[in-house]
């Protein structure tokens, strides 16, 4: 009796792990409730993501999960990247956008010392982890498996992911916050799309972050951004 009831409780996982994989009621209502997942807090919908992975009986290479090669390179690297393409972003890019020099959604952020713990969570946990393990990781997964795997069917991918990327910023950030995640998402789309990997853009979704912290928490953002056009 042990050894059926371990068989039927195979074969129902079985049946959900493909039901979870696909797109009928099953795989859409995962879907919507990975992505509702960060209302309740962050970075649940990045939780989830790992969940439904688990569930799904989704190998860890197909939302990006590979072990680096070197993980001293690959923090190095992801490090440098965010850092410097915030840099770009700040004293480059966005000026030419018109941006305005100070981002008035996180200006209280200045000198706040008391927020300072729960700015680190959000912008490491909450963002870097959580918003690339839903935004490339599983999103690239979930399209591709619309799209298939050509040239045309990433760089649709890529467009899409950074447009949605985009899109939820809006709410805090407005349409400046949607212009600049739109660039960065495209960013770390590319590489995604081309390289399958994760954790190098965990660690540079990070850094861009910690960077832009720096910035305000300093009071640097204007000087940044007037460094090249005055």
């Amino acid at each position: 009796m042990d050894g059926s009831a371990r068989s039927v409780d195979g074969h129902s996982e079985n049946q959900l792990s493909v039901r979870l994989r696909g797109f009928g009621p099953i795989g859409l209502l995962a879907i919507v409730l990975i992505f509702l997942g960060n209302f309740v807090f962050i970075p649940l919908s990045a939780l989830l993501v790992l969940w439904w992975r688990h569930l799904s009986q989704t190998s860890w290479r197909a939302i990006g999960f590979v072990r680096p090669r070197s993980w001293i390179r690959t923090i190095i690297a992801g490090i440098l990247f965010g850092a410097l393409l915030k840099f770009t972003m700040k004293a480059v890019v966005m000026p030419l956008l018109g941006a305005d020099p100070i981002n008035q959604a996180y200006r209280h952020l200045t000198g706040n010392k008391a927020a300072i713990p729960i700015t680190l969570y959000a912008l490491t946990i909450g963002a870097g982890f959580g918003e690339e393990t839903l935004f490339r990781g599983y999103l690239f997964e979930r399209l591709g498996k619309l799209f298939g795997s050509s040239v045309i069917a990433k760089l649709a991918i890529v467009l899409i992911t950074s447009i949605v990327f985009g899109l939820a910023h809006y709410t805090r950030q407005g349409l400046t916050g949607v212009e600049q995640a739109t660039i960065v998402g495209l960013v770390f789309g590319g590489i995604f799309a081309f390289t399958g990997r994760i954790f190098m853009l965990i660690i540079a979704h990070a850094a861009f972050d910690l960077t832009a912290y720096v910035m305000i928490y300093w009071g640097l953002e204007t000087r940044i951004a007037h460094l090249i056009f005055k």
